[in-house]
């Protein structure tokens, strides 16, 4: 039996490889319009954090000033009554007008999201309109190239 040269594939395939170009500049333009929708919603997020946190606290110095008629020494008896009356009515208004208040920064954040998405869809598909653009101009030069060689 005669010994056959065996191919040697790595080199194969560092050749076929190295026929089809990659287009870096695609793919850094995708990381990029990816990071700058993070970028983004980090910020959209972080301001509906902020301005949730400032509702607790208005709520919560709300809710203590309240607190404290209630525990200060009364005269009579029925003042206590009418104390706790007081501040389970002002706690009921201050509860809704918070609820309403995060309503609206849910309602912000929405919008803000909505809004960034459609954006980032559009500039993603942008970007894969070129991308894909380019590959196939690439790749049918390569293919010519590729036949060309193996023509001859």
């Amino acid at each position: 039996m005669a010994a056959t040269k065996t191919n040697d594939m790595t080199k194969m395939m560092q050749e076929m490889m190295g026929a089809f170009p990659v287009d870096t500049k695609a793919m850094q333009d995708a990381f990029k319009t990816s990071a700058t929708l993070s970028e983004k919603m980090s910020k959209v997020a972080l301001e509906a954090a902020e301005k949730s946190s400032e509702i607790s606290s208005k709520w919560t110095k709300e809710t203590l000033a309240k607190l404290s008629a209630i525990a200060t020494v009364k005269d009579e008896p029925a003042d206590y009554g009418k104390a706790m009356t007081d501040f389970a009515s002002a706690q009921a208004e201050m509860t809704s007008e918070a609820m309403a208040s995060f309503a609206e920064v849910a309602k912000k954040v929405q919008m803000e999201t909505v809004e960034l998405m459609l954006a980032a869809g559009k500039d993603i598909s942008e970007d894969a309109t070129a991308a894909v653009k380019k590959a196939t101009t690439d790749m049918t030069a390569a293919a010519k190239k590729a036949t060309t060689v193996a023509a001859k």
